[in-house]
């Protein structure tokens, strides 16, 4: 009998359109948002599925059925029936944290099946980059077919980045951002994940600024409107709804909401020219794996974090 593919997707959505184009083979569907809340190095352990499951229900209130989630993965403990395994993340750093887990738990398994990468980010003859789940059929197959087999040297480097990721000094992910590897967007997400970091002057992670540079900017009518102008520009974030829908009720200091309109106040404009550090206004106390954001400032000038003292409760 002919060994089977299994297919590692980012997803529900893609996971569907997968079966909708009947591509071959099993599929498991990875559905964790491991760029925000605390992470272990191990990750099919009690220990990781706990910090999870409290993160997940304290920020968004969302209910982890943890039973699910490990017979989700149970089929990477026997692959004897399966030849490779195609992983298939986008080009955000939502997606990449997932796709460094991902390959780190295959390691942790001692998975040692060819492992192939579908990830999607920039289209010929397209502007705007875009999440495999927005390709035409025949834009999909065509990313599968030229799926990128990972070499031995991209595994230890997402085995190593997890592992950094993980643990109290992301200063270590700065030399990675220069290295050549078969991770077309690791460097540009590598460089988005130390500037989500208060910035030492304005106490706003990038995104942040970006959302109050989009109510000054544009004629904001309501949250609704402003939450589709952040999913539109938010680069290589790759944040959902609700992680945006978090960031505009953290923000709601630096505008005012009116009938019909949104505009920044004095706080907002003091807060894009850097007059004041926020941090502890804005309280945004978010642990990205092994770090709680607000241990830490971004330097723009020397591109490194910096210990501080602005952490509250």
């Amino acid at each position: 009998m002919d060994r089977k593919i299994l297919h590692i997707t980012n997803g529900a959505i893609l996971t569907n359109y997968l079966h909708d184009l009947d591509i071959a083979g099993d599929i498991l569907t990875w559905q964790e948002m491991l760029c925000e809340g605390p992470t272990t190095s191990a990750i099919d352990n009690k220990e990781f599925y706990k910090k999870r499951k409290d993160f997940l229900n304290k920020f968004y209130q969302i209910e982890i059925n943890e039973s699910e989630v490990k017979e989700e993965l149970h089929i990477l403990n026997d692959l004897d029936a399966y030849q490779e395994v195609v992983l298939w993340f986008e080009y955000d750093l939502f997606c990449h944290i997932n796709l460094l887990a991902v390959i780190n738990l295959l390691h942790e398994k001692q998975v040692k099946l060819p492992l192939y990468l579908v990830c999607s980010g920039r289209v010929k003859g397209e502007t705007d980059l875009k999440g495999l789940y927005e390709l035409a059929p025949n834009q999909l197959l065509e990313h599968y077919k030229n799926k990128v087999k990972l070499t031995k040297d991209d595994k230890e480097l997402a085995v190593s980045l997890w592992h950094i990721y993980c643990g109290q000094d992301h200063n270590l992910l700065k030399p990675y951002i220069v290295q050549k590897s078969s991770f077309k967007y690791l460097s540009n997400c590598l460089k988005a994940h130390l500037e989500r970091f208060p910035n030492l002057k304005s106490g706003l992670g990038v995104l942040e600024e970006n959302i109050l540079s989009l109510i000054k900017e544009k004629n904001i009518r309501s949250k609704n409107q402003l939450m589709g102008y952040i999913l539109n520009y938010q680069g290589y974030y790759g944040y959902s709804d609700m992680q945006i829908q978090r960031l505009i009720r953290l923000l709601k200091i630096f505008y005012t909401e009116e009938a019909n309109k949104i505009t920044l106040n004095r706080k907002g404009y003091e807060a894009l020219i850097g007059s004041y550090n926020f941090s502890r206004e804005i309280n945004n106390n978010l642990i990205y794996g092994g770090v709680n954001r607000l241990d830490f400032s971004y330097c723009s000038k020397s591109n490194k974090l910096i210990k501080t003292s602005l952490n509250v409760n």
